[in-house]
């Protein structure tokens, strides 16, 4: 099953540091351990013989082989503890022990020497700063925590420990079983990715569930998650979205802290589905666990209450997806079965007096429609309706027509004893029909990511070379940053700029704007100022025999703004006639999590004021770049919006996926900026370009 399979299938299991003093996590694991573990015990403590009634051994040396080493020593005694344990020939490690990169400099570097220890022995190690692991299938509960898991099919990451034991007292009392659970810690050596590459290869693993702080090697997860979400569904729940929950990310467990965005656009491209809380996450996922996709996103809802129909139809239009229509001959086999009271139009309101005979009809009649894909069952309890009968037809009627049906079952405990009996067949109960529909919305949702093609980047012909020359010279630049002169990395790469040059003369300037027909552009060119029209330093329209003056002035204008600035010239560049063009924005931010962010959006001189813009995680294809243009508010605009024009959309695509293609070629550019991305029925053109380049990444 992969290189983690001994993690998780172990046949013995030492616990370094074992003892039996009252209170200590050493005895709670090993207490853990026996209580269902088939395989062997080994305690290993210098400072005893025995520990709770088994042998106990002085040192890893002396002690039988074992397949997982358990290690809570303290956190000096720790890469000592490794090394005897690599010389043993043991390759899965959990470190229980805290004291590393969440307390500051000195764990931080004995953490930077246990990552560097494992790596040079191929070690597989969980934390350091975990709870701890657990399977069920094989009884195994590495963690000091107080419960064990029910089995399931669940397989449940966390970054935070407490998480977990709380998420298991609540499961256990719910019913919600897992298959494999995991305490990440502070990821030193296995991370979520390793886990989603090792529970996707599970074929008993059903669902992916996990709790993240944070997603250290961004690229890495896209990749993995994308291959593994085609077969098994994965829902997580990404805390640290706020700048202040990202700050309290960080100082718990030693994370870095990514772009929330980035984090958004990278999970989506993942096929990851991300809920927004706890509740969120297991309502997804058990309905992800038990219950097949749906073939439409049509729902039918049946109920003997209006009120609740009601919510839950609310509900289904907030959600992706939609109410059925149901067909005349369903609605005519309705009419018949239903009395003249009832409501036969979706929601299917089978009225107070529904017994399970009333409700079973109506909800065969709804499956059987052709414009169904998935149902919701709601109920409230009356004197004439057994839940637990209810259940049981429930049951028959999902599996009659093999399709998706969730209940929310109102009441206190005649609802719990039915859900045991829905449970056994893969059907949720929610008390909120809201919740209910979350879950079909989740399988919905999933069911679209399985369709989704996935597609390679397109490679395009580049000058590389000429494009790491031009980009070499913010060598010379004190702040790293190169502007407007530059505009030539970008014909490098095959996206299309106005005609024209940068001088640094005005009888030059004069000069090149004669070589262009008509009009021209004239932008004062410093990388020292950023927002050139805000002090004037662009001048729109300018006669060959204005260009002279136009040069001084935009230059002392320059001057007058920012005395020090450095000003390498003014950029003499072809006017483009705009009245049918639409100014977008291309560009880039290196996240330190995801690699080069690639943003796309409305242009011009209102970008940061209005921000439509859509984001991907580079490298993208021709899909992605189009979902991008589509996704902004001002879509409609380049789709040729009150008799404009339509823009070239396919050139705007291209572009973007050129870009990605650059930044992705040199991961050198931090920041990247194409604004404005002229827009016409002709073609798209980049009218000015700003980047930062790391000098010592080239």
């Amino acid at each position: 099953m992969g290189r983690l399979s001994e993690l998780f299938a172990p046949d013995a299991v030492a616990v370094v540091g074992a003892t039996d003093r009252e209170g200590a996590v050493g005895r709670a694991i090993l207490e853990n351990l026996r209580a269902d573990f088939a395989g062997e015990v080994i305690p290993i403590n210098p400072n005893r013989e025995s520990v709770l009634g088994l042998e106990c051994y002085p040192d890893v040396e002396s002690a039988p082989p074992f397949d997982l080493a358990v290690v809570v020593v303290p956190p000096p005694a720790v890469l000592d503890a490794l090394s005897e344990i690599a010389e043993a020939g043991t390759k899965n490690v959990v470190v229980i022990t805290a004291g590393f990169s969440e307390t500051g400099e000195e764990g931080a570097r004995r953490e930077r020497e246990l990552r560097e220890l494992a790596e040079a022995h191929g070690l597989n190690v969980v934390g350091p700063n975990s709870l701890g692991a657990m399977s069920t299938p094989v009884g195994l509960n590495a963690t000091f925590g107080p419960e064990n898991a029910r089995e399931g099919s669940i397989s449940f990451m966390s970054q935070s420990g407490a998480f977990i034991t709380a998420v298991l007292d609540w499961a256990n009392e719910q019913g919600i079983g897992f298959r494999d659970v995991v305490s990440l810690g502070n990821k030193s050596v296995l991370d979520e990715t390793d886990f989603v590459r090792h529970w996707g290869d599970d074929p008993d693993t059903d669902v992916v569930i996990g709790y993240l702080e944070s997603i250290d090697e961004g690229d890495e997860f896209v990749r993995v998650a994308r291959e593994v979400s085609d077969e098994t569904p994965i829902v997580v729940v990404k805390s640290g979205r706020t700048s202040a929950g990202a700050q309290a990310a960080s100082s718990h467990t030693g994370a870095i802290a990514g772009s929330e965005r980035a984090y958004e656009a990278g999970l989506e491209q993942a096929g990851v589905l991300r809920a927004q809380s706890v509740q969120e996450l297991f309502d997804y996922a058990r309905a992800l666990s038990g219950l097949p996709e749906p073939d439409s996103d049509g729902v039918a809802v049946v109920t003997n209450a209006g009120g609740p129909g009601v919510l839950t139809t609310d509900a289904i239009g907030d959600s992706s997806l939609e109410m059925a229509s149901f067909t005349d001959e369903t609605l005519e086999a309705l009419e018949e079965s239903m009395p003249a009271e009832a409501n036969i139009y979706n929601p299917i309101d089978a009225i107070g007096d529904a017994d399970v005979e009333r409700f079973g009809e109506a909800l065969d009649l709804a499956l059987g429609d052709d414009n169904v894909g998935s149902a919701v069952v709601v109920a409230a309890p009356t004197a004439v309706l057994s839940y637990d009968e209810l259940a049981e037809t429930v049951i028959e009627k999902r599996e009659k027509h093999d399709t998706p049906v969730v209940t929310s079952l109102m009441g206190g405990a005649r609802a719990r004893a039915a859900e045991e009996i829905l449970r056994e067949f893969g059907i949720p109960n929610y008390f909120d029909p809201s919740r209910a529909v979350s879950g079909l919305d989740a399988l919905a949702r999933y069911r679209e990511i399985r369709e989704r093609a996935v597609e390679e980047p397109e490679t395009f012909d580049v000058d590389r070379e000429r494009a790491r020359e031009i980009l070499a010279r913010a060598e010379r630049r004190p702040d790293n940053r190169l502007g407007i002169e530059s505009m030539d990395l970008l014909e490098a790469y095959g996206i299309p700029t106005p005609a024209g040059e940068v001088v640094d003369d005005p009888a030059d300037a004069r000069e090149v704007a004669e070589g262009i027909e008509g009009d021209v552009v004239m932008k004062i060119v410093s990388p020292d100022i950023s927002h050139k029209s805000d002090i004037g330093g662009v001048k729109v329209g300018v006669a060959d025999e204005d260009v002279y003056d136009a040069y001084e002035d935009l230059v002392s204008r320059a001057r007058s703004y920012q005395p020090n600035a450095t000003i390498l010239g003014v950029q003499v560049q072809e006017l483009l006639d705009l009245e049918e063009s639409t100014e977008t924005i291309v560009g880039v931010n290196r996240d330190p999590q995801f690699g080069p962010l690639l943003l796309f959006g409305l242009g011009g001189i209102f970008v940061e004021i209005l921000e439509d813009t859509s984001v991907r995680v580079a490298p993208i294809g021709e899909n992605e770049g189009r979902a991008m243009v589509d996704e902004i508010q001002a879509a409609p605009l380049l789709r040729g919006a009150r008799g404009r024009e339509p823009a070239d959309v396919d050139a705007v695509v291209e572009t973007i996926q050129r870009l990605s293609q650059l930044v992705t070629d040199f991961p050198a550019i931090l920041e990247l900026d194409v604004n404005p991305l002229v827009a016409g029925p002709d073609g798209a053109r980049a009218i000015d370009l700003r980047l930062t380049v790391d000098t010592e990444e080239l």
